[in-house]
């Protein structure tokens, strides 16, 4: 096998390897995240589904306080005020319901959008997020290995048993690739906390068991659907929150839990 082939080769894992420091995050302060400090419900959502996550706890809380209600055509509407809240997401949501709207084209309203967007800025910082840019650089390097891995031995025209040879040293490297693209936008340390805070608060069987309204923001930031059924079956059903329909079944029909 030609000296170009390995060259080719090299290059592959100089990709993979380049891709996974980039990927390999820790915080700028406390070394793999500051989880000493629980974030609020809406960053926990954040971290664990997402923006439409995030969206969806800071609505509860605003539910909780009457400043939202389930609107028609499982919509959301404003109700009044925002209430005594300084949240810059809950704030922004509210802010975003100058009429009402779905669920999903809430969450990509301008206003709402910035503060999440805020939000997930500084769960970057604290380390329990991978930063933009690195995160795409190290998915374009990624990209790059398996073509590379090939054009070496295509490139100096190797076959028969140095072919094999060829693909046989590059394949590891491209496994490498596809698994490292596989790596969610949240670090280890994210996935360690949310882990942790399900083993501290496991979702309760009734919600009469849960008094406290921030409690079961909290909850439904961890579970998402199945604490939403549990503890706001109404708004949920009426207010389109719940992703798969007939979620809500699971939950009793009647007055929306633990309320402000």
């Amino acid at each position: 096998m030609g000296t170009g082939t390995w060259w080719f080769i090299g290059a592959a894992w100089g990709e993979l390897l380049l891709a996974a420091a980039l990927l390999r995050t820790r915080s700028r302060e406390s070394g793999e995240g500051d989880t000493d400090r629980v974030p609020t419900p809406q960053a926990l959502a954040l971290l664990r589904g997402g923006r439409r996550a995030a969206v969806t706890v800071a609505l509860v809380a605003l539910h909780q306080r009457g400043a939202v209600e389930a609107g028609r055509k499982h919509t959301i509407r404003a109700n009044g005020g925002p209430g005594r809240t300084r949240d810059p997401v809950q704030l922004g949501v509210h802010g975003s319901l100058r009429r009402a709207l779905a669920l999903g084209e809430l969450a990509q309203r301008p206003e709402a959008r910035r503060a999440v967007d805020a939000l997930s800025g500084e769960l970057r910082g604290a380390g329990l997020l991978r930063p933009v840019p690195r995160l795409r650089t190290a998915r374009a390097l990624l990209c790059c290995v398996p073509p590379t891995v090939l054009a070496g031995p295509f490139a100096t025209g190797a076959s028969g048993a140095d072919l094999a040879v060829a693909l046989a040293a590059g394949a590891p490297a491209a496994l490498g690739a596809a698994a490292l693209s596989r790596l969610p936008v949240t670090t280890g340390a994210a996935r360690r906390l949310i882990a942790g805070l399900r083993e501290r608060y496991p979702l309760p069987a009734h919600r009469q068991e849960v008094t406290d309204g921030g409690l079961v923001q909290l909850y439904v930031a961890l579970y998402g659907d199945p604490a939403l059924a549990l503890f706001l079956p109404r708004f949920s059903r009426d207010g389109g929150l719940l992703d798969r329909a007939g979620e809500e079944g699971r939950g009793r029909p009647a007055a929306d839990g633990p309320a402000r």
